[in-house]
């Protein structure tokens, strides 16, 4: 808890005890180990690299025990447990709700604990063990990390259906950049993916939004604000209903969208954990199948 809060006060005010009393369990935690596991500092408490190297061990040694305990429910002819994920908020529509709706249904004695975040958020939360699997979209390399599945997905144009560049096969960055654009912040995966195109634009880009979230930017471009930038996912409903056009960029764009599943390197996964990670697999593949067919 202190190496999450960061804080001896704020750690004590989350566990509802006395400061002294998780300061005296850290003195004596640090006495047994033999080794300063925190650095004082005026702004609060840091990891030293044995307090590192300790908290990566606690973080294993809780990690195996609801290992342990899955295998034995599951020996027992039970099936219980929990998976936490951790997934890009883009994944909510489409992917996300049809694997959580089967796992539910075919698992109904595990519990489910989903949180949108961006993909810098995720790799920390599944490397910290917080999380159990990570759904991220252009995720770096991360040496605590285990990418299990992965798959590059088009990155295109959506847009209103009659908005001129709807009827179009492919299209263009600069084409784009002639109309009004929906932009993501720095802290969503699209924005890495694009900013070769938007460093070699032709032309001054007008954004007439910078969005924080997919969501948003995809009920912008309905209402026809701008063009909004992502992949497929999600997007097949609300194409197939005429309510959005999505034109994928052109090939020679090279704008790609890496979709992985992850989790911590090294880990033994529970069997609820496994099983979720199947159908997410199985999931990854009927997207990757959908989308040859429309190359």
């Amino acid at each position: 808890m202190i190496c999450r809060c960061g804080s001896i006060r704020e750690a004590a005010r989350r566990l509802h005890v006395d400061g002294s009393a998780v300061n005296r369990q850290l003195l004596n935690l640090e006495e047994e180990v033999g080794a300063t596991l925190f650095e004082r500092l005026p702004g609060g408490l840091r990891l030293t690299e044995a307090g590192r190297l300790f908290a990566q061990h606690v973080v294993t040694v809780l990690q195996d025990e609801q290992r342990v305990l899955a295998e034995i429910e599951r020996l027992q002819g039970l099936e219980r447990g929990e998976v936490y994920l951790a997934a890009a908020e883009s994944l909510s529509a489409g992917l996300l709700p049809a694997v959580l709706d089967r796992m539910a249904n075919q698992h109904p004695n595990v519990a489910l604990h989903v949180s949108m975040l961006g993909s810098g958020s995720i790799a920390q939360r599944v490397a910290s063990g917080d999380v159990d699997i990570g759904a991220a979209f252009a995720m770096s390399e991360h040496p605590d990390l285990t990418c299990v599945a992965s798959g590059e997905f088009r990155l295109g144009a959506v847009m209103a259906p009659d908005h001129p560049l709807a009827s179009r096969r492919r299209v263009r960055f600069d084409e784009c950049a002639e109309y009004g654009l929906i932009m993501p912040n720095p802290d969503v995966a699209v924005h890495a993916i694009l900013a070769p195109l938007v460093a070699r634009a032709r032309r001054p880009l007008r954004a007439v939004v910078h969005s924080g979230t997919i969501e948003l930017m995809r009920q912008l471009a309905v209402r026809g604000t701008g063009i909004g930038f992502q992949t497929r996912i999600g997007l097949d409903e609300v194409c197939a209903a005429g309510r959005l056009a999505f034109v994928p960029l052109d090939e020679t764009e090279q704008a790609v969208a890496r979709l992985g599943f992850y989790v911590r390197a090294t880990r033994a996964l529970p069997p609820a954990v496994s099983a979720m990670l199947a159908m997410l697999g199985e999931s990854l593949d009927n997207l990757l199948e959908a989308e040859a067919r429309t190359a």
